[in-house]
């Protein structure tokens, strides 16, 4: 009887063969678990891209300016309510066609009147029960909306701000706080048909001329990519806090840009990683918003954001806030239920806010501002107030927070730079000194007008 020998096939006689069959059952699984994870990263955002225009085609920035530096992870990859972007071509010849019809229909055009004439602040600093007056519109009524005392604005920089039509992209930076970021994802033709504008302090530019990204010369008209800088003097703003500053542009674009149709407002932590137009058609166009913002992360009622204003530290003056929650309390502000739909939060994330300049849109913009000036620049606090109790009322498209994580990168604040110089951004803009000011609790509410608030929002009401 003849045996046979069976010995180890030669295939697998060699170790090398044997490790790299190892690596590859034992990475496979984890490739394909990556894979998934990231197609459903992208679950937000549906349609194709247009023909791009890279970032460092715009601008090329020196190694030691840094714009890319502490850029914040996106937390959350599943999407409930996720969009859809029409192609690029498309969207262009759609916007041609709404600005066309916004011109020929005057009527949807037509803008507020507002209030003329000076006054000790920028926006007059009205009492509480004065500024409550102008949230019921009516036609013709002359509205308070800044401009009590001049901007400085340079000439040349005003025309230019008023040939702007269409759709504006702003931004700005004051005291040196954030980055000049330049944007990504932009279509071959959004720079001829998009205007990009920068507002910056002389802080700012400090930097920028040591950088040698713009020359040291205040005079000259400054580019940077697709910014078009605006420099105003420090000296001259009209408020010594530099977030209160930034209300202004923020906030009330619409008087700063008479002839826009629409606007992106985009905080300088930001970086737009989606063209503009495409922002626009998709969340105001298409859902016939007139503004579009991201619901916050975490916080769904007013005064869950305004402990946490307190318990962080964003703002100094906590005796401040507490007036301002009563006020709102004791006029009616209650806190969010489904009740308020389609509204699905009382508390937005403001770093992105893009907007259709009409009626609601506006007056919404400058009773905002009224408030941001009257108590602090802290806008989530005020948010759910204006636009529960004013009328007309605004239609907002509040999307998830994923989509907002997926349209723009976000970068931390230039924190060494508030260190070095000592300032304290979260002092009120009135206020030089605010060591003084004690924080305390605002839970201890008993007998006051959020009493009733607090407890129907940890459901312990009893009416």
């Amino acid at each position: 009887m003849a045996w046979v020998k069976v010995g180890t096939p030669p295939v697998f006689q060699s170790k090398l063969l044997c490790l790299s069959l190892f690596y590859l059952f034992t990475t496979l699984p984890l490739s394909i678990y990556v894979s998934l994870s990231q197609s459903q990263s992208n679950r937000c955002l549906f349609g194709s891209q247009p023909p791009l225009n890279k970032s460092n085609e715009l601008f090329s920035y020196p190694r030691s300016y840094g714009e890319h530096k502490h850029a914040l992870p996106s937390s959350r990859s599943d999407c409930t309510s996720p969009i859809h972007f029409s192609e690029y071509t498309e969207v262009l010849e759609e916007m041609r066609d709404v600005y066309k019809n916004l011109k020929s229909n005057h009527q949807n055009f037509t803008n507020l009147r507002y209030e003329m004439g000076k006054a000790d602040s920028f926006s007059g600093n009205y009492s509480f029960e004065f500024r409550k007056s102008f949230f019921n519109y009516s036609h013709g009524k002359e509205v308070p909306c800044g401009f009590s005392n001049e901007l400085p604005i340079k000439h040349e920089d005003k025309l230019e701000m008023e040939r702007c039509t269409g759709l504006v992209v702003v931004s700005a930076i004051f005291n040196d706080h954030d980055k000049v970021r330049q944007p990504r994802g932009l279509g071959s033709k959004t720079l001829n048909s998009v205007c990009f504008f920068m507002f910056i302090d002389n802080s700012t530019l400090k930097t920028l001329t040591f950088h040698q990204i713009l020359p040291d010369n205040p005079d000259q008209i400054h580019t940077i990519g697709a910014w078009r800088i605006v420099n105003l003097p420090t000296e001259k703003l009209p408020y010594k806090n530099a977030a209160m500053n930034g209300v202004i542009f923020k906030y009330i674009i619409h008087r700063l840009f008479p002839n826009s149709h629409f606007s992106v407002w985009v905080d300088a932590k930001l970086q737009l990683t989606v063209d503009p137009l495409l922002l626009v058609h998709s969340l105001l166009v298409k859902p016939g918003a007139d503004m579009a913002l991201s619901k916050h992360p975490f916080n769904i009622h007013t005064m869950e954001e305004a402990m946490a204003t307190v318990r962080w530290r964003k703002w100094g003056d906590v005796e401040g806030i507490r007036v301002q929650m009563e006020s709102y309390c004791k006029s009616g502000l209650e806190p969010w239920s489904p009740s308020k739909l389609p509204y699905p939060s009382d508390v937005p994330d403001t770093a992105l806010i893009i907007r259709r300049h009409n009626i609601p849109t506006n007056l919404f913009s400058c009773l905002m501002f009224n408030e941001l000036e009257a108590f602090n620049p802290r806008d989530q606090l005020a948010f759910a107030f204006v636009r529960d109790f004013m009328n007309p009322k605004i239609n907002i498209n509040m999307f998830e927070v994923e989509v907002f994580e997926h349209v723009a990168i976000e970068y931390r604040h230039n924190l060494k730079q508030q260190i070095e110089t000592g300032d304290d951004s979260n002092s009120k803009g009135n206020t030089d000194d605010q060591t003084n000011i004690k924080m305390s609790s605002l839970q201890n509410t008993q007998g006051r007008s959020c009493e009733r608030y607090l407890l129907k929002m940890w459901g312990e009401a009893t009416d």
